[in-house]
């Protein structure tokens, strides 16, 4: 078979097969058309993203503010007295106060067996007694030229000294009783029942009328803005506070700290205690501030947040700029406007854009 004939034989084949092909073609493009129609028609539009979880929110609102001044310091007695022996050689005999212990001015703390003071007391008596009986008689005779002046001198000098050896016994014996010298409590104690009494040896601590005072420590710069009668707010070492008021201020610094001590007496009947050290807040002038419960701060990256609620279910996240604290609200000084909502309960759960649900119970 010839060369042109050979081709002639092959068009039906190559014929058939661009049929075959353009059909295919055809099937597949139909198919997508009808497939992508059938997925407009099928798939519904996207649903609304369900509410993440059920918050509660509070509105930014402005109160009146005192400006602080925060410093740290001891808290110390007002004064304590050191409650000492004031006899030599006495046994103690009795112990009637511990630590703790509320005492009333003149009441007796411990007593020393005096029964030796009150055997001299006896003998000293009875010399004086007789010392003044030779002095009346001498002075009766005097002048009479039965007793020279020199001798009526010595019986006046003997019983003279006679009455002091007597008040000196009398004032020892009184001191056999250990006595409070100020209304107070009993802070420490280091009587011993039946040691030896050594005169100066102490036997009791007392902080007088209960009085406690914080002693800031202050900058120069700080002193210069404090005045008798402000307010401080104590932070305790248990949680709990306490209130101050500043009496006065030291009129020096520190050489080496280079610092000064300002003096609060603390109210009674709070938890302070002696020898511990807390944070001091004094309340200088009062200022306009917009608050937010300190709940709602949420910190992330070392940046301060809070999630503000935008329309009635989308929260969004807002940085803020944070100033004052007291108690459970926060000061914000940037980022947020008095009305605005933020979300206190379930803050930290949260990312900017989450839908939300807020719950109907909160009070705003």
């Amino acid at each position: 078979m010839s060369k042109h004939n050979a081709l002639f034989a092959h068009l039906p084949i190559l014929g058939s097969k661009r049929i075959l092909i353009t059909s295919l073609s055809v099937v597949v493009i139909a198919g997508g058309v009808l497939f992508l129609v059938s997925r407009s028609v099928a798939t519904p539009a996207p649903a609304k993203p369900a509410a993440a979880m059920t918050v509660t929110v509070a509105p930014a609102a402005e109160a009146e503010w005192a400006a602080l001044l925060e410093a740290s310091g001891a808290i110390a007695p007002w004064q304590e007295a050191v409650i000492g022996a004031q006899v030599s050689g006495l046994r103690l005999a009795d112990i009637r106060a511990n630590v703790g212990d509320k005492v009333k001015r003149g009441q007796v703390l411990a007593s020393f067996d005096a029964d030796l003071l009150r055997a001299d007391e006896a003998r000293v008596k009875a010399t004086s007694q007789q010392a003044e009986a030779n002095r009346q008689r001498a002075l009766l005779l005097k002048g009479t030229g039965s007793i020279s002046e020199v001798e009526v001198l010595q019986y006046v000098t003997q019983a003279d000294v006679a009455k002091a050896q007597l008040q000196t016994t009398q004032l020892q014996l009184r001191y056999a009783e250990v006595v409070a010298p100020d209304d107070g409590v009993i802070s420490a104690r280091s009587a011993t029942l039946g040691a030896v009494s050594a005169s100066g040896g102490e036997l009791f601590r007392m902080i007088r009328q209960n009085r406690l005072e914080w002693r800031g420590e202050l900058t120069a710069l700080q002193l210069a803005q404090i005045k008798p009668g402000q307010r401080v707010r104590v932070e305790l070492p248990d949680g709990s506070t306490a209130t101050a008021h500043v009496r006065q201020a030291a009129p020096s610094l520190d050489a080496q700290t280079r610092l000064g001590i300002v003096y609060a007496d603390i109210d009674s009947g709070s938890g302070a205690r002696a020898g511990a050290y807390a944070k001091g807040s004094v309340l200088l002038a009062q200022s306009s501030a917009v608050i937010v419960p300190a709940a709602s701060l949420v910190i992330r990256d070392g940046r301060n947040y809070v999630l503000k609620l935008v329309g009635a279910d989308r929260v969004a996240q807002q940085a803020v700029t944070v100033g004052r604290r007291q108690n459970d609200s926060v000061e914000i000084l940037a980022g947020i406007t008095v009305g605005e909502r933020v979300v206190v309960q379930g803050a930290g759960f949260l990312n900017d854009g989450d839908v939300v649900r807020v719950a109907p119970s909160t009070k705003e």
